[in-house]
């Protein structure tokens, strides 16, 4: 394809993006920007979050880390779905019996305003570490693909441009609906991201000479690529339990305690149609977590075949992008990006400028005839601030896995979220509240020192992503010593 043709096809998706938007946020009032007026179904809430969930960054770091990692993901995927368990019989009860907007005004009633404030600036943090995540890389593959081949007095568009032109396509189409129109916009980019997935693998499967269902199966289970567990060595950081609990975690962390990912399960008509919202998703999720596995196979197969050097992130897109490639894989391939990335974003951006209307700016308080205005002011900021979070990741990220480096950043930003809402519902100890944000600052540098230097202290222990259980335990540890006598 060529960077005209890419540029059109961009074009013409956000103008179906746009359309949905202008029909789903005809009613621009703050209730269907936070909540959706709580009237949202409870399938297209589940379907939406499969394409939030997984992102750009699933879909081009998974398939480029097969080499690398093998099918070792899939251990984290099955540690995803027990934690979809206990946000669905754990979490959401208390979420829904409070009828909260932000889940973070939890920590004030439990405890007060400094640990009320700390976690809604846990999260903010973590949100924008992520989103900016997710958006860089896909800047970069634009940027790439299209940007690079455009001239302005014979200067290729800088990669700044690219990002401010990505966030304000996401700015548009959100700006007046919020999560209201998101659930529909994530619905169809969810279609976009799967069919692209099917669509490469049945393209790749017909290159490598791999004849249906069956054939693709047996090239994978013969595959020395495809091993899944690893039992052999504790100190690795893919060993089963450390990446099954991990995964666990994780997705407590970045779904349940994460009001990106729960404003859409709050806009669900009660507690029983999130629950099954969330089961239901919980389960999709594992299989769509396969067919990105066996993409990664099949796309390291294929340029190991034809000689294609490209490694990690820059596997999918260089193979996807190829002239024998075709147009059709080739466009389904950038619907599939740009859903996978916009669909995770989209929702970034609307919950973080949730969680500073309601937790830091406190919106209720303020007069209501400047309360949309404010809402408003606030979505461009964070607009803001993601291009400036995604500029300097272009300055600081060279040839890295992506996925890795975000689950490694959840680790230390989600930590004292994890140790706060813990403490709060599994003890009924009360805090010295005015300390809460001393132990969320000391408990993540404690866990960076750890990692850093656990190969010497804990005798060639490697900590992968269990980081995050150790930064929470410590923020455990750390608000028992501040507890309440």
């Amino acid at each position: 394809m060529t960077a005209t043709q890419i540029l059109l096809l961009i074009v013409a998706y956000f103008v179906v993006l746009i359309l949905i938007s202008y029909f789903t946020g005809k009613e621009d009032s703050n209730d269907a920007f936070f909540k959706a007026n709580k009237s949202a179904p409870w399938y297209l809430v589940a379907f939406g979050m499969i394409g939030a969930s997984l992102s750009g960054v699933t879909f081009i770091s998974v398939p480029g880390a097969i080499e690398a990692k093998q099918f070792g993901y899939l251990q984290v995927v099955f540690g995803y779905f027990f934690g979809y368990l206990v946000i669905a019989y754990v979490l959401l009860p208390i979420y829904y019996k409070l009828n909260l907007t932000s889940i973070y005004t939890y920590l004030r009633d439990r405890f007060g305003t400094v640990s009320y404030k700390t976690g809604s600036v846990a999260f903010l943090i973590s949100r924008i570490v992520g989103a900016s995540f997710r958006l860089f890389l896909v800047a970069k593959v634009l940027q790439l693909l299209v940007f690079d081949k455009f001239k302005i007095f014979d200067c290729s568009i800088p990669f700044s441009v690219t990002v401010i032109i990505t966030i304000a396509l996401i700015w548009l189409y959100t700006f007046k609906g919020g999560i209201k129109t998101i659930i529909f916009t994530d619905t169809l980019q969810t279609l976009f991201m799967l069919i692209s997935v099917v669509v490469t693998i049945v393209f790749l499967a017909s290159a490598l000479d791999l004849h249906g269902v069956s054939d693709i199966y047996s090239n994978v289970k013969e595959s020395t690529m495809s091993k899944v567990f690893f039992f052999e060595d504790f100190k690795d950081s893919q060993y089963f339990i450390k990446s099954f609990l991990a995964g666990m975690f994780i997705t407590i962390t970045m779904t349940g305690l994460d009001q990106d990912m729960m404003q859409k399960n709050l806009t669900c008509k009660n507690l029983k149609e999130a629950q099954k919202n969330m089961i239901s998703f919980s389960v999709v999720l594992i299989f769509v977590n396969i067919l990105f596995l066996v993409l990664g196979l099949l796309l390291t197969q294929y340029a190991n075949q034809h000689g294609i050097t490209a490694k990690k992130d820059d596997l999918f897109p260089t193979i996807a992008m190829l002239p024998e490639i075709g147009i059709v894989t080739s466009s389904f391939f950038l619907l599939g990006l740009i859903a996978a990335a916009y669909s995770s974003a989209d929702s970034a951006l609307t919950s973080l400028t949730t969680s500073f209307c309601i937790d830091i700016v406190e919106l209720d308080k303020k007069p209501k005839n400047i309360q949309k205005k404010i809402r408003k002011q606030t979505h461009v900021l964070i607009s803001v601030v993601l291009v400036i979070v995604i500029i300097l990741f272009d300055a600081i990220f060279k040839d890295v896995s992506v996925i890795w480096e975000l689950f490694k950043a959840a680790g230390y930003t989600y930590g004292p979220l994890l140790g706060l809402f813990a403490f709060g519902i599994f003890t009924k100890a009360q805090l010295k509240d005015k300390y809460v944000w001393v132990i969320a600052i000391i408990a993540p540098i404690l866990s960076y020192l750890l990692n850093k230097y656990s190969v010497d202290l804990l005798n060639g222990y490697q900590i992968g992503f269990e980081i995050l259980i150790i930064n929470g335990l410590l923020t455990f540890i750390g608000l028992i010593l501040i507890r309440r006598k």
